[in-house]
This record gives structure tokens, sequence and C-alpha cells, in this order.
């Protein structure tokens, strides 16, 4: 789909302090996937290729200081509902870190693709979505691109469809509905077909939930920077973060870049993770795939047409 360029309203000064502040950038037409690239695209890419997912390949030790060695297998992390309510400060409840699960095996060993050929693919790291953008002639979008895109036309709406919340009854997004992070409602908690829900205004489906989706740029602890010098394509305060700006300083152990990610998830619950909104961002270490991160791909102009269906 086309994406007209402009000056745009991002971010937000009502939500997370990391998506403020509110801000204008001029953005240039570019063309974006009309839904997050699935599991079927993902496999036609690999059978043409040949390609290894991160989530494939023995892990390096000299990179996971502290790691226990059964964790040092081809793996990935993988959402595991508990069997209660939990303290949800503690993520680490949800969250386990599976051995042999990939993009082939969402839920790890055992798990397959099996009716779920039209669904995001996941457990992809930044690498991988690279690589297939790459492959099909693409790129992934910077995150004012991806902004703009998710905004549907509707400037400064808190979310993809405006700006009141979605009402009992209404399935406007694929986020957490039910009581998280161990009994969803019906329908919710994973992930759904690409189109599953109505699209914005923009024709794009998968905006607000489903899957997190990554961008090229860098993510930096605390507010947006803003500088005096910005590419056109990009938000005011992307050039000035750099790989190293974007290391976890929590995790000083861990010297990972990290990513901007956008969308929110299926896991986004509105008691704890109001972040599928447009404005919402989240970091991601480039090389950690998840059950809940996928991507699209992104063209800018000029162009006549894009098509990644091979």
């Amino acid at each position: 789909m086309l994406i007209p360029g402009g000056h745009h309203l991002v971010g937000s000064d009502s939500h997370y302090a990391e998506e403020g502040p509110a801000r204008h950038v001029h953005v240039d037409a570019f063309w974006i996937d009309v839904h997050p690239v699935t599991n079927d695209q993902y496999a036609r890419f690999v059978d043409q290729t040949g390609y290894v997912s991160v989530a494939e390949r023995p892990l390096d030790p000299a990179e996971f200081p502290g790691a226990p060695p059964e964790n040092l297998v081809p793996g990935s992390m993988v959402f595991t509902g508990t069997a209660g309510p939990v303290d949800l400060r503690h993520l680490s409840q949800w969250w386990t870190w599976t051995p042999g699960a990939s993009w082939r095996h969402p839920q790890g060993p055992g798990s397959t693709l099996d009716d779920r050929g039209d669904h995001p693919v996941v457990h992809v790291a930044f690498e991988d979505a690279v690589s297939y953008c790459d492959w099909a002639g693409t790129s992934l979008p910077f995150e004012a691109q991806w902004e703009v895109a998710a905004r549907g036309g509707l400037e400064a709406a808190a979310y993809t469809w405006g700006d009141e919340p979605e009402r009992r009854g209404e399935r406007l997004a694929n986020y957490w509905h039910g009581d998280f992070p161990w009994r969803p409602e019906r329908g919710y908690g994973t992930t759904t077909a690409v189109g599953s829900f109505p699209a914005n205004g923009y024709g794009l489906h998968d905006m607000a939930g489903n899957v997190w989706e990554w961008t090229t740029d860098w993510y930096a602890s605390g507010p947006v920077r803003i500088t005096a010098e910005s590419p056109s394509c990009c938000a005011p305060g992307s050039a000035a973060v750099t790989a190293e700006d974007s290391l976890d300083p929590a995790q000083p152990q861990f010297r990972i870049p990290r990513r901007v990610i956008k969308g929110g998830s299926f896991l986004c619950a509105d008691t704890y993770c109001l972040r599928y909104r447009p404005a919402a961002r989240r970091p991601q270490m480039i090389d950690t795939g998840m059950s809940h991160i996928g991507f699209r791909c992104s063209v800018s102009t000029p162009v006549t047409a894009v098509s990644v269906a091979r």
C-alpha cells in the first residue's frame, strides 16, 4: 500500500514516557506491506535460499556470560500462560527459554505450522527479518514510517481506529482480552491469521496487536532525542541514536544492541501493557526472537509496483 508523504505528528505525551515528546516529522511517500509477513511467505524465502534463522543456530557461550549450559542450544523465548494470577512485575513467570523453538516450531518441539500458514511468522531476530526483506527487494521500515502508516491518516489519535478504546463486543485488534497472563477470552491469547481484524484508514491490517514488528531504528532509554539534523524519512532523534546508545543500561553484561519494535502484540493487556497503539514503542535485542515478534516490509518511493508473493 502506498502511504502519502507529508508532515505528521508522531509520539505521545499521554502514555508511556519513552513515547514522548509528541513531535512533527516529515516522511516521504513510501510503500508498506498490507499485513505482517506470514509463515507461508517466510517458508518460500527459506525454501529458495536455504536460510537458517538465528533461533536455529547454536549459541556462542562467549556472548552469554553466566548462562546455564543447558540454555546454550538453539531455541527461542516462548510465551507460556500461568496457572492463575501472578505478580505482573516478574515477566519471567510467563516467558520460557525453549530449546527447539523457532519459526518452524512456534511453541517448541512438537509444534508445527499446521493451520498457521496465514499467521505472522514469529521467532525472527532482526537479522532474519532483514534477510527476508533483502530477498524480497524491500527493507524494514523506519520507526516514523511505521507509525505514520499505523495511524491510517488519523492525526494524533490514540489508536489505529480513533481515540476511543475498543467497546465490549467489538473486535478491532488482537490484543489480550481476559485475565493476563493466564485466562484469555475465547479467540485471543495467541496469534491470529493476518487480516482477521479490520484494516485501518490506509487499508493496513494488524498495525495494532497480533505481533510486535521490527523497525530499523536503534532504541535508547528515556524520551526520544530530538535534534536539528534528521533524514526526511526518519523521526527526529533517529540519527542521534547509535548501536552503542542502544545497549541496555540495566543489563551491562549483555552488550547486544537493541532496535525499536512497534505495534504491540496478542500479549498486550490493558492492565499490563497498553502498547497496541501507534505511538507505543519497545526495545528488543537484535539477536532475540520471541513468540510475539514478527515484521513487515516497506519500499521507499519512487516505485511503480512491489510484490513479495514469490
